[in-house]
């Protein structure tokens, strides 16, 4: 019998911590490991730290203490001429969406794939599939100024998954959207994720939790640890 392949290694937290500068703790110990293929919530209260754990995995943000690797990058060595290359593999959701306001949201979607060397003819092809995805096939030309938040943030998950990346850190994606355009772009990062995405997607969003059977990293009281919903405990029974 042959023996399965080891799983490789995408994010690798070692007793991480996080201090700010006015005495508050956000993380005294945080120790995990996520593999390539890995799909997984992060769940906690409102300050958590859900936001500042992802800045602090694509290095937006550096922890007080302790060691934080990526694609096997160790982040507080990551040299300047590596770090475009380390980003490159990221697809990167922000809660205010970050849009750019001078492009439409075509080339919004497309300027990514452009600048890595596409033709702008495909990368604006791949770009309008994208948003016809998530529902604005009708919006192609207009600016983010002229959309709703909801709007909004659907363009900004299609510029996050365009390039197709290795890695996924989603910070609320769904947190402008009604359950139906929430339950719509989760169909989307299934999608990646079969083809190989790993997916780190942070939610309030319970409902939308307890929809789908992935596991759960759950930031409480300045550590981390990981919750299997019930689907999975039946599925393993």
């Amino acid at each position: 019998m042959l023996a399965s392949k080891p799983q490789k290694e995408i994010i690798s937290l070692e007793r991480v911590q996080l201090h700010y500068q006015e005495g508050k703790t956000v993380f005294s110990d945080v120790s995990y490991n996520i593999y390539s293929g890995d799909f997984y919530f992060l769940v906690g209260k409102s300050g958590a730290g859900k936001t500042s754990l992802l800045k602090i995995l694509y290095r937006a943000l550096r922890p007080t203490s302790g060691r934080v690797c990526v694609f096997g990058y160790p982040l507080d060595s990551l040299s300047r001429s590596d770090f475009p290359v380390f980003r490159q593999h990221i697809g990167l959701i922000f809660q205010d969406c970050r849009l750019i306001p001078t492009l439409s949201i075509v080339d919004n979607v497309a300027l990514s794939i452009h600048i890595s060397g596409s033709k702008y003819t495909r990368s604006c092809a791949y770009a309008k599939e994208l948003l016809d995805w998530v529902g604005l096939a009708d919006f192609l030309d207009y600016f983010p100024d002229s959309l709703s938040d909801g709007q909004k943030q659907r363009v900004a998950v299609a510029r996050a998954v365009v390039k197709r990346p290795a890695l996924l850190l989603a910070d609320e994606p769904t947190g402008n959207l009604d359950n139906e355009n929430a339950f719509r772009l989760m169909a989307l990062f299934e999608e990646l994720h079969r083809m190989g995405t790993t997916v780190v997607l942070a939610t309030h969003n319970n409902e939308l939790v307890q929809g789908f059977p992935y596991p759960r990293l759950i930031l409480q009281d300045g550590t981390l640890f990981s919750g299997i919903p019930d689907e999975l405990n039946k599925k393993k029974a």
